[in-house]
């Protein structure tokens, strides 16, 4: 491999020897060995993720926004956070993000637009994450997943901001897009 395919590929860095250390349905951990940019030896965990996340906010004709609510067991507390879901690698994100909308709110939405692209965590992880933005809504029942237990909160759009402000909302896919929406409605 030439230099310019090899910096393409993992820019000044050197990976050694890669090793799987963990797989299941949704992740895999790899364990390299690299040389470092500056040249040294290194170590770099990579977390692979099987699935994109999609984030979706809803928003109807008198300013509000849906949140869910749930118990993250990685973190051992309670989120509120936009609606979101995984997409196959190969799918297609705005299919899936109609799809988890209905299931986790009851909402189905007719007019849909990307409002961005994220990636989650990418010192460690390769997840990338697309938001959406959901309009003219309609109600409908929910659908939830068996490992899902949702509370599903209707609120102010700018409630839902304030929630991002004093940190009551977390998740970095929730607080990017929530932010990233109400700077394109305040222009």
């Amino acid at each position: 491999m030439n230099i310019k395919k090899a910096l393409e590929r993992f820019g000044p860095w050197k990976r050694r020897s890669s090793k799987k250390v963990y797989d299941n349905p949704w992740i895999s951990v790899r364990h390299d060995e690299v040389v470092t940019p500056a040249g040294g030896p290194g170590i770099y965990g990579c977390v692979h993720f099987k699935s994109q996340a999609i984030g979706i906010i809803p928003l109807d004709e008198n300013g509000n926004t849906w949140l869910v609510g749930q118990y993250r067991y990685s973190l051992r507390e309670y989120s509120w956070e936009i609606p979101m879901g995984g997409s196959p690698l190969d799918g297609d994100p705005l299919s899936t993000a109609k799809k988890e909308l209905k299931e986790e709110t009851g909402l189905s939405a007719h007019n849909w637009r990307q409002l961005m692209r994220i990636h989650t965590s990418n010192s460690v992880t390769d997840e990338e994450g697309f938001v959406f933005v959901a309009e003219q809504l309609e109600l409908g029942e929910m659908e939830l997943e068996e490992t899902e237990d949702i509370t599903v909160k209707k609120l102010p759009f700018n409630e839902a901001l304030e929630m991002v402000m004093d940190g009551r909302i977390t998740d970095c896919i929730s607080v990017a897009g929530l932010l990233r929406c109400a700077r394109e409605r305040s222009e």
